[in-house]
């Protein structure tokens, strides 16, 4: 008797709303012995678009490899005029993570991470600072400092390309890393960097935000998860964090709060990326939790 559990696998599909999608998609999986174990829909009505997310798994059969499932689905997904994606659950992204030195989100993925609650493989730390080179250490992982100034950023930027090919980087995740991607490297991982930054901007930009928000008498602070492009922190957003606030916190009690917060967006916009429940929709994201 087979005790082994069923393989899991994802398909997202986004594309124009149409009559008899879902039931396309059902029907697809049925006919080669998968089971749905969860599935997901959602139409944006001002642009008259469908998103879907299906996890399924082997039934009875062993089901195709992910490159001929999507070889199959061709023809169907351009009935629908489809774009769309299928998964291997079995295997998990392979992230990068970059930070400076404000080890907070950091630490926290890294503890994720070799708890098993972060679905991912963390496969090194990138940093422009020697910081936090001890605490990734600690965890066995990999320390690239690759320090950086204005004349060496190219250059630089070019040592971190060069370590997401040797490890097969799947996403970059920006930990509070402070330097300003470029557009070679946004586009290099359009869809797959990940940064999380405070959500005054662009209120309070510059330097100590906490500041500058506790003298202008903020009532609420938090935090933004996003997907990162080449218009600086205007990316689509994947989660927002806040927490409310009144005159009796003082500024180090915001800085807290506020580090609390990006910990909590950055972990949950990473989890959800490596589940595969994400679809860009243009300027936003579709998230199917």
């Amino acid at each position: 008797m087979d005790t082994r559990a069923p393989h899991q696998y994802v398909l997202t599909v986004a594309c124009p709303e149409a009559n008899g999608i879902v039931r396309a998609v059902s029907d697809f999986l049925y006919q080669r012995g998968a089971t749905i174990s969860e599935a997901a829909q959602h139409r944006d009505p001002v642009i008259d678009r469908f998103f879907m997310r299906v996890e399924f798994e082997e039934q009875e059969v062993d089901l195709p490899s992910v490159e001929k499932l999507d070889e199959d689905f061709a023809s169907l997904a351009q009935q629908f005029e489809m774009q769309w994606e299928f998964f291997d659950l079995r295997y998990k992204p392979r992230v990068l993570l970059a930070v400076s030195r404000h080890g907070h989100c950091l630490v926290d993925i890294l503890h994720r991470w070799s708890s098993g609650v972060l679905p991912a493989e963390v496969v090194g730390v990138v940093s422009n600072h020697n910081d936090m080179r001890d605490i990734t250490e600690w965890y066995g992982l990999p320390y690239y400092h690759l320090p950086v100034t204005t004349q060496t950023k190219d250059e630089q930027e070019g040592q971190i390309l060069e370590v997401i090919e040797a490890q097969q980087v799947d996403v970059l995740a920006l930990a509070r890393y402070m330097q300003i991607l470029s557009p070679r490297l946004c586009e290099a991982m359009a869809g797959r960097a990940i940064n999380i930054h405070h959500s005054f901007l662009p209120g309070f930009k510059g330097a100590n935000p906490y500041r500058q928000a506790y003298m202008r008498g903020v009532k609420i602070i938090g935090a933004t998860a996003h997907y990162v492009t080449t218009d600086l922190d205007e990316g689509p957003i994947i989660e927002q964090s806040v927490e409310r606030i009144d005159h009796n916190f003082d500024i180090e009690e915001l800085v807290q709060i506020g580090r609390d917060a990006e910990c909590a967006a950055f972990a949950r916009a990473l989890k959800w990326h490596c589940e595969h429940r994400i679809i860009i929709n243009g300027n936003k994201t579709v998230v199917f939790k």
